[in-house]
């Protein structure tokens, strides 16, 4: 423990290489989840429409979907023969922020999906009387639903910075190119290395419970609690 700690105080090349690498990928794949999970989730609370109860079924399956089961099917996409291989990506950052991202935007759609649809409907009678034009009945729509919103972004990104599977199929954990908190932690418990295995550990929790509280802060805020 004292090692791990000494490694911390002494801002470690090696941890914070993974730590700053960690960043960048779950910040990236919360950022496409929201951009893409956010207008699907809205769009399902707000349409009626043949063949929605399918679609709002695949958002409901895909927010339980196992981790290692996206890291499969991204593998095989991007795998040399795959559709997508000549595109090289497999076993690089890239990858795993493709397969974080399509772990969470089922996550930021179905809390959106369900935030939308808890507004009282004579709000969205009284936003249309207004005579507002679609885009700013969307945007103060949102406003109205930003305490789910801020939610659907926390499981997002709760959901991407924990993952292990995935990352791991389709990045291979190199060193000094792929490897992440949760995947490095992994490496290193298997090989024995308690004192990283540790370190890497209190900076995930740490990381986690700053930005979760960071977005807590911003909903409680809001709802002015």
């Amino acid at each position: 423990m004292l090692t791990a700690v000494r490694m911390l105080v002494t801002l470690d090349p090696e941890v914070l290489e993974i730590t700053w690498r960690t960043i960048q990928v779950s910040t990236t794949a919360t950022l496409i989840s929201v951009i893409v999970g956010i207008p699907i989730g809205t769009m399902l609370a707000l349409r009626r429409f043949r063949g929605r109860g399918l679609w709002v079924s695949l958002i409901n399956f895909g927010m339980g979907l196992p981790p290692v089961v996206v890291g499969l099917v991204t593998w095989l996409l991007l795998a040399r023969y795959g559709p997508l291989g000549m595109l090289g990506l497999l076993y690089t950052p890239t990858a795993m922020v493709i397969a974080q991202s399509i772990i969470a935007c089922p996550i930021v759609a179905g809390f959106s999906m369900a935030a939308i649809q808890s507004l009282n409907p004579k709000m969205l009678l009284q936003i249309r009387s207004m005579g507002t034009t679609r885009l700013q009945f969307l945007l103060l729509l949102l406003w109205e639903a930003r305490l789910g919103i801020l939610s659907a972004v926390i499981a997002g990104f709760g959901g991407v910075v924990s993952e292990v599977g995935a990352s791991m199929m389709v990045g291979g954990n190199i060193r000094g190119y792929t490897r992440v908190l949760t995947t490095a932690t992994v490496l290193e418990v298997s090989k024995g290395k308690m004192e990283l295995a540790t370190a890497l550990s209190i900076i995930l929790l740490t990381l986690t419970f700053a930005v979760v509280s960071l977005l807590s802060h911003l909903q409680q805020r809001r709802s002015g609690s």
